[in-house]
């Protein structure tokens, strides 16, 4: 199980064929399918026959892109998925950005040390000029969790969803950063923060 990259708390994975349990159980919450299906949970079939074989995929034609399973480091339990790439349509170097974590990770900052992560991999490594992510305008956590990544909303939209959910009246959201905001937001390097203490000394 190759690692893509690893946080404090956090390792970001491949997934394998023996995932299949996992997906199900994540799946199966109707607490975390809320704002995807309505709560409704994804059939076996389909995680076993159409979700995992389409992540897998991902890993033998994407340098970078993909679906990876998150794991905490101090116990070794699942918590979810990350995933990072283009949205049909999209050009290759900007990424869509989303998440689907256990409850029982919710509250912890997982989500946004994961975010963080990816968008900085995607900038420093692999050309990445822009990230983006959407979520339903209702979806509160979510939008936080895109905000405490450092993206800020672009756009509000009306998307043609197969399944009607509660709160699908008031639209989706999109938010972006891009390489040039992400540079901006960024500490200074050690170089750069030695050679402005020395020009503050000299000027005292």
């Amino acid at each position: 199980m190759p690692i893509f990259l690893e946080t404090e708390r956090l390792v970001l994975r491949q997934f394998t064929a023996d995932d299949a349990d996992l997906l199900v159980e994540l799946d199966g919450d109707p607490r975390v399918m809320r704002y995807i299906t309505g709560g409704a949970p994804t059939p076996r079939e389909e995680i076993e026959g159409e979700y995992l074989p389409a992540f897998l995929g991902y890993y033998r034609k994407f340098a970078g892109y993909g679906f990876w399973a998150a794991v905490e480091k101090s116990t070794g339990d699942f918590l979810g998925w990350f995933h990072y790439r283009p949205a049909p349509g999209d050009p290759p170097d900007q990424p869509e950005l989303g998440y689907r974590l256990r409850c029982e990770a919710w509250g912890k900052g997982y989500a946004t040390e994961g975010s963080r992560a990816l968008i900085a991999k995607g900038f420093t490594e692999f050309g990445v000029q822009r990230v983006v992510a959407s979520t339903m305008a209702v979806n509160t956590g979510s939008r936080r969790v895109m905000e405490k990544s450092g993206m800020r909303l672009v756009r509000s939209f009306v998307a043609d969803w197969p399944v009607s959910i509660p709160g699908d009246e008031h639209g989706d959201v999109e938010y972006a950063i891009s390489r040039s905001e992400w540079e901006g937001t960024r500490p200074p390097l050690l170089a750069d923060r030695q050679e402005a203490f020395g020009v503050a000394l000299r000027h005292r």
